[in-house]
């Protein structure tokens, strides 16, 4: 992996807008895979800033527990943005579209941070297979 990279997750990588989340899953289009515990949703919209952004859901119907649904969260987060470059790189075939990903947590238990990372790395291989 090289260097100069950037390794960090900022603020335009992640989907914050109304607009966005209801483009990715009303309008037709999407699509989506399952790795378990996580649900992955896509879709190709039209180019912003950054080649990919995401976002992370947790149900409180899985976990009743603020932090508990944070820690979910974190690990999702964490092993998305070690993993992006294989993202990033399939998206420079696309200089005008950017990929909306929106990862979706469905078990009720916790699970390790290695475990939660090898199905995040997977979802965004199996991501980029379909682009």
């Amino acid at each position: 992996m090289p260097e100069e990279r950037c390794q960090t997750l900022c603020k335009e990588m992640r989907i914050t807008g109304h607009k966005l989340v209801e483009t990715l899953f009303k309008r037709g289009g999407n699509r989506s895979m399952t790795y378990f515990p996580l649900r992955a949703v896509y879709l190709l919209v039209d180019r912003n800033e950054v080649p990919a952004k995401m976002l992370v859901s947790v149900p409180k119907r899985c976990f009743k527990r603020a932090v508990k649904r944070n820690r979910v969260k974190r690990q999702v987060r964490e092993a998305y943005r070690k993993h992006r470059h294989l993202i990033d790189e399939r998206m420079s075939a696309f200089p005008d579209k950017t990929l909306a990903i929106a990862f979706i947590w469905l078990d009720d238990q916790l699970h390790d941070s290695a475990g939660v990372e090898h199905r995040v790395r997977q979802l965004l291989i199996r991501i980029g297979e379909r682009l």
